[in-house]
């Protein structure tokens, strides 16, 4: 089995599932889009239910810059906050952020249920894109 085949496979055991999110905190994930060519992305639907949240926290890559762009679908009735100390660009529904670089969490959510739509990009600089071969 070749690598694509093996990509296309696990893209499809994970794709359209709920999966306990990353943080254990309480939140899923459903993964819905994921390539890892021409610039490696990944879309997912996430859903905090009551109870739950994310602890503030940095996500590294191991090259390049991680880039988010987090749209809320639906706000929770109370809590479900998104934090972030250096956001590149924020309003109300739209959050977009360096994971990597900036430290992020959602508060605990107190009442309801919290939709997000969540895109991300790993960018390589030119210089990580072609390693010299020394």
């Amino acid at each position: 089995m070749d690598e694509r085949t093996s990509a296309v496979r696990e893209y499809f055991r994970n794709a359209f599932r709920w999966r306990g999110g990353r943080q254990q905190s309480g939140y899923d994930k459903m993964l819905l889009v994921q390539s890892r060519y021409p610039l490696p992305f990944d879309v997912y639907l996430l859903r905090f239910a009551e109870g739950s949240g994310i602890p503030p926290h940095t996500d590294p890559v191991a090259a390049g810059r991680h880039y988010r762009c987090n749209i809320v679908l639906k706000r929770a009735k109370k809590g479900g906050e998104f934090l972030c100390s250096t956001p590149i660009f924020a309003t109300e529904r739209i959050k977009l952020f360096r994971p990597d670089a900036c430290e992020h969490s959602v508060s605990r959510v107190e009442r309801g249920t919290r939709y997000v739509l969540s895109i991300g990009w790993v960018r390589h600089s030119r210089a990580s894109d072609h390693p010299s071969s020394a």
